[in-house]
């Protein structure tokens, strides 16, 4: 019992000198004195993965998509369509070059303020509400109007096409091509904007893809040997505690002659 009781004073002895040392080599480098209770919770605080923004901005941007696609006022689009006819002199090819050009004055000044009345909104505001497009294998003209209101969006375009075939008849004498309604527009049922599932998905892919490319542009981690230097001076005061313990444990020789000298008394 005296033994067992002499090792633990000695333990005790080394373990408070290792700890005197180890605060006197903090000292030194200019370390601050951290508690035991601290550091332990320091080192069994969760360590997040390095991918983590990955997923965090997938979630943002879902989350993102999801709201724009709920807040924002749905927009409709109705499309008439024009054609361009030649008449009995006129090849058809010149048809087709001719719609190319009308296509790109369906949207001037002279073509919106013919339109302006019956559309029933001011020019500026019906410039950014129509668009026209055509195709180079047929002399189709596709005018399209958009507005929150289904019935507004066609009589837009219906405005913008009556307004560009009365216009080019105009001059249908000296061209040689005649603009014809050839279908007009209707008030649409389903909005043309993107539904909130679809908003949402094109949000969470932008998010992932923003997520991804910072993980790659980020800087590199740096090298074990230089990312760690207070574990690797942790480590080597626990070597020198060790070495401590050992040294100041009795020898072996030692502590079998103490026992023979209380067995002989």
């Amino acid at each position: 019992m005296a033994d067992t009781a002499d090792q633990k004073k000695t333990e005790k002895k080394t373990e408070k000198r290792s700890e005197e040392r180890r605060e006197e080599r903090r000292e030194e480098r200019g370390e601050e004195r951290i508690p035991k209770r601290r550091s332990r919770r320091a080192r069994r605080r969760p360590v997040p993965p390095a991918w983590w923004p990955l997923p965090a901005c997938a979630l943002l941007g879902l989350v993102a998509g999801g709201a724009y696609g709920v807040l924002k006022t749905p927009e409709y689009a109705a499309t008439s369509f024009v054609v361009a006819v030649p008449d009995d002199t006129t090849e058809p090819a010149t048809a087709l070059g001719f719609a190319q050009a009308y296509a790109r004055i369906a949207t001037s000044s002279s073509t919106l303020a013919y339109a302006q009345p019956r559309a029933g909104i001011s020019a500026q505001q019906l410039r950014s509400q129509v668009r026209a497009e055509t195709s180079p294998e047929s002399p189709m003209i596709a005018i399209t109007g958009t507005s929150t209101s289904p019935a507004e969006a066609a009589d837009i375009a219906n405005a913008v096409a009556d307004a560009l075939s009365l216009s080019s008849n105009q001059a249908a004498k000296n061209t040689g091509v005649q603009l014809l309604l050839f279908n007009q527009a209707v008030a649409p049922t389903d909005p043309a904007s993107p539904s909130a599932p679809l908003s949402g998905a094109v949000g969470m892919c932008a998010g992932g893809l923003l997520g991804g490319l910072w993980l790659l542009a980020r800087p590199g981690r740096r090298k074990p040997q230089e990312a760690a230097p207070e574990a690797v001076a942790e480590v080597d005061e626990g070597r020198g505690t060790a070495v401590e313990e050992y040294a100041s444990l009795p020898a072996q020789g030692e502590h079998t002659e103490t026992k023979e000298k209380e067995s002989v008394r």
